[in-house]
């Protein structure tokens, strides 16, 4: 059967629409940061897709409709609930050549040579997204890989309008891209920007799809696209091999799970940070009364500050790639380890992120990463996938339309030493060939009595694992609706710099004297956006109802039915 999803009208309106950012429905549900992705996953549900093909579809969608994170040639994770019960996760996130060492990026003086690992062909991981995508799909979906994979072919093919907000991101990249024929040809209309409603046309990624949809996983490992990665490799001294990419695997690993306030958390371990901090940080708060703080509170700010310095610190030191780091996990996520870390926290005193042990800060991800959560009878998805910087290192290999990600610069590029982010990191997370470099990325699944509550998860760099938190505390402690638990303002603290960031308003001037009378230090109120306070799409599950949201900080769309 020829599903002939392309051609459903994207301006559709879907059952039960509230408004342009919440979506009610009664069987299912996708949301992302594009609609024309959002749009591929609703007509492949609609199609009798599980959320799994969903959630494939809207991936493979993603890479052609938001270049700057969805993407072929990068990584993610995934958290996926059954609809028997069982929670599992799929790690697809990029390795390090088997070339790489932990100096590589340091001159003959031990210096950090600027750009090597942001703006270079070394700065680029094994991708591991097609590979992730093809392995969910042959486990757990439904339709084949055709029938998921022709939507994002079409697009790439027949193109789609740009608008106002993606024509401005990729206008504003182009000086970066001026010396990357490829990445010209492909993000400008012959040199000059692409305007609002300019058809956007991606032959060769269209080629590229469809050589994945024909071939399976050889079609981008193997084959015309690997050989034309290797050349562009070897043209420009970069260090992925035809045998780092045929040998790459995606890896199954068991999730992390916690307990908060009868609530049950699953979220992705270790090399993501993300579901341990989230965890952990939930476990701090739960024996002090947020709900009675109130949110917004300087009470409550205070302490959410407090718990998420300690965690982040203990980030620093203790996570990295399990494969080749003795992650001590099982402490982290303890809740007698949560209560000692908070055994010092004084509620009318802010603490100084100097006089907080455990490491030093790491080079964390930039804010350009993107999430798609779904729902279908049952079946829960959660997947978290970037390229890292904002359209990644925005070389493109020629022939291939694909974009290099810069994923190695989330390694600790040389120890105590502050990388590009003014961050420094160590042990757990250097650099070493084979290994998955240290992520953010916080794909979470929340349930009630056994039964499907909520999925969250966004993009923002170290304040992913903050946006998720936050979501979920706003739910189950302040009892919000998932829209105001999504649209209300973030704040965020990392440790180090010592600094609480807030959005625009998002502290009102009394909470924030009041704050500064406990000794805090560092405010910076930064517009409303992206930057570390995310794009949390989420899907609540109420009932019978299913609710979906688009963060209203960004484009994108929730549709259901």
């Amino acid at each position: 059967m020829k599903f002939a999803i392309f051609l459903l009208s994207l301006l559709t309106v879907p059952l039960f629409a509230a408004s342009p950012d919440i979506t009610f429905g009664q069987q299912a549900m996708v949301t992302s940061r594009s609609s024309h992705a959002s749009k591929v996953g609703h007509d492949i549900l609609k199609a009798g897709g599980n959320a799994v093909d969903a959630a494939v579809a809207t991936a493979f969608a993603l890479a052609v409709t938001y270049p700057s994170a969805g993407n072929i040639g990068g990584g993610g994770f995934a958290v996926i609930r059954l609809p028997g019960g069982e929670v599992i996760t799929l790690d697809h996130r990029e390795t390090a050549p088997a070339s790489a060492h932990r100096d590589m990026y340091l001159d003959a003086n031990g210096q950090v040579i600027k750009g090597l690992s942001t703006a270079s062909h070394k700065a680029a991981g094994v991708p591991g997204s097609v590979d992730g995508l093809l392995v969910l799909l042959e486990r757990y979906g439904s339709m084949s890989r055709q029938q998921v994979m022709q939507p994002a072919i079409d697009l790439a093919t027949r193109g789609f309008a740009l608008s106002y907000d993606l024509a401005q991101q990729m206008g504003r990249r182009l000086k970066s891209m001026a010396k990357y024929p490829a990445s010209m040809a492909k993000f400008s209309d012959n040199g000059k920007p692409f305007k609002a409603g300019d058809i956007w046309r991606q032959a060769d990624l269209a080629r590229s799809l469809q050589l994945i949809s024909d071939q399976g996983r050889d079609g981008f490992y193997k084959g015309r696209t690997a050989e034309l990665i290797v050349r562009e490799m070897q043209r420009s001294k970069g260090d992925i091999t035809a045998k780092d990419l045929a040998g790459y695997q995606s890896v199954w690993r068991p999730a992390v799970r916690g307990d908060y306030r009868g609530y049950e958390i699953y979220g992705m371990g270790p090399p993501s940070s993300g579901g341990t901090l989230v965890i952990q940080i939930l476990n701090m708060l739960e024996d002090f009364d947020l709900a009675a703080m109130g949110f917004g509170s300087a009470s409550a700010v205070h302490l959410m500050v407090e718990a998420e310095r300690r965690a982040y610190a203990d980030r620093a030191e203790h996570l990295g790639d399990p494969d080749f780091y003795a992650v001590p996990l099982k402490m982290l996520l303890n809740k007698k380890y949560a209560q000692s870390r908070m055994s010092d926290y004084d509620p009318a005193t802010a603490s100084l992120s100097k006089d907080i042990g455990a490491g030093a800060p790491w080079p964390p991800e930039s804010p350009e990463t993107t999430h798609l959560s779904v729902f279908k009878g049952g079946m829960m998805v959660a997947l978290t996938t970037t390229l890292n910087s904002g359209y990644g290192s925005k070389i493109v290999v020629p022939g291939t339309g694909i974009l290099l990600n810069n994923e190695m610069n989330d390694f600790s590029i040389k120890e105590n030493v502050p990388n590009l982010y003014n961050v420094i990191g160590r042990k757990a997370n250097a650099i070493r060939g084979g290994k998955r470099m240290l992520s953010s990325m916080a794909p979470t699944l929340v349930l009630r009595a056994g039964k499907p509550f909520l999925i969250v998860g966004s993009p923002g760099g170290s304040g992913i694992i903050t946006t998720t938190l936050q979501v979920i505390v706003n739910m189950i402690d302040h009892g919000m609706s998932v829209d105001e638990a999504v649209s209300l303002s973030r704040f965020h603290h990392q440790w180090q710099p010592d600094s609480i960031y807030y959005e625009k308003h998002g502290l009102s001037p009394d909470t924030r004297l009041i704050l500064e009378k406990m000794g805090h230090i560092g405010f910076r109120e930064l517009d409303y956006g992206l930057f570390l306070f995310g794009d949390a799409n989420a899907i609540h599950i109420q009932g019978e109802t299913v609710i979906g949201i688009k963060d209203p900080r960004n484009e994108g769309a929730a549709l259901g039915y």
